[in-house]
């Protein structure tokens, strides 16, 4: 079915990745040439979207260095027609197979592909989306029919590195109202660690290259001075990686005619490695087995309830679990992840206002 929908590469690009060293990734992933590859063992693909664009980026990422399992990772080719109605069945077959996807993509709009994408899912899913403003509110935008009115599919949205004076106050009152979370710029890039846990949450995340400084990608429509360094970015896509919650991840809006010398390009390819770094080191956290979770009790005193918090001990993580009864679509969502110092301000007594509006979403 998937050759319905993608091409294999060009034979001039296999002719330059099968003369790369064995030391680099490329020579690793197993791609597309005359048939699909076989799947069975494959835990993630690559998928491309825009020939010019998505062969960059990809470029950049086979001569990254070869750090994971060989076979592991295989190459799709890119899409046959870049139409968002054909993305949604390659995401959904490789879901299906338990395949994650990993989206190239140089318009913005597939991004809601990458939604739709998990229709057919039995539980409601969080969507997590790292860029400079939210991109909704005027019908075009690309989460707008995903939020207004809120896709039934969809129980929480997040937005990273949100940047306060390119976002109408309107947008943060809908969050607010909503009990969505918004990690503003200045926020995270403080205190990055503390991001973790939103990513940590989401079941898809989005990212948007305008969310990176342009001095770091000048590849984008509108590059803007301010957001994150391509170190940060890497970081933020570990993170995602490392969330055993999470299942396809997409890179979008990069446009090879606004690149120098194919730095975003490079950003992106980096961005991905980091994000297979962190995939290939999942410890099986919840919401895979709740084996190897650390109940701790918090006793809010003046409110006269308790708090119970679960800690991993495999990577330190930190949960915190609803304290009221979960819908059953609702029962992956029941432990809500946090950190360390929100542990400890709810042993003070003083729970976050991101924690606060989790327990207001299940209200």
């Amino acid at each position: 079915m998937l050759q319905n929908w993608l091409k294999p590469l060009p034979a001039a690009f296999f002719k330059w990745s099968d003369a790369l060293s064995a030391s680099a990734l490329g020579q690793h992933i197993v791609p597309f040439r005359g048939e699909l590859p076989d799947l069975k063992k494959v835990q993630v693909a690559l998928i491309g979207i825009g020939d010019k664009e998505a062969n960059a980026m990809r470029t950049a990422l086979y001569q990254t260095a070869a750090a994971f399992p060989k076979g592991a990772v295989a190459d799709l080719g890119n899409l046959r027609k870049a139409d968002a109605a054909q993305l949604i069945p390659v995401v959904y077959e490789l879901l299906s197979g338990k395949v994650l996807p990993i989206i190239l993509a140089t318009d913005d709009q597939f991004a809601r592909a990458q939604f739709l994408a998990y229709q057919d899912a039995k539980a409601l899913v969080n969507l997590a989306v790292v860029d400079e403003c939210c991109r909704f509110g005027d019908p075009s935008e690309v989460y707008s029919n995903l939020l207004t009115p809120r896709h039934p599919l969809l129980f929480h949205f997040a937005a990273v590195g949100i940047q306060v004076h390119q976002t109408a106050p309107a947008t943060f009152d809908f969050f607010t109202k909503n009990y969505f979370d918004v990690v503003r710029l200045g926020k995270s890039r403080a205190a990055i660690e503390e991001t973790e846990p939103v990513l940590r949450d989401a079941d898809l995340l989005a990212f948007h290259l305008g969310a990176l400084k342009q001095c770091e990608a000048p590849g984008v429509p509108e590059p803007s001075p301010s957001g994150y360094f391509a170190e940060e970015a890497c970081q933020l896509c570990r993170y995602a990686g490392m969330s055993d919650k999470l299942t396809s991840f997409g890179i979008y809006g990069y446009h090879a005619a606004n690149d120098r010398e194919g730095q975003t390009a490079q950003v992106a390819g980096q961005m991905v490695w980091y994000f297979l770094e962190g995939f290939f080191n999942r410890k099986k956290d919840y919401p895979v087995s709740t084996a190897g979770l650390t109940e701790y009790v918090v006793d809010f005193r003046q409110l006269n309830y308790q708090l119970t918090f679960w800690k991993s001990l495999k990577t330190g993580r930190w949960w915190m679990q609803v304290p009221v009864p979960t819908r059953k679509k609702h029962e992956r969502h029941r432990l809500i992840p946090c950190s360390y110092q929100d542990y400890q301000s709810a042993c003070r007594e003083d729970l976050p206002e991101r924690l606060m509006q989790a327990l207001h979403r299940f209200g």
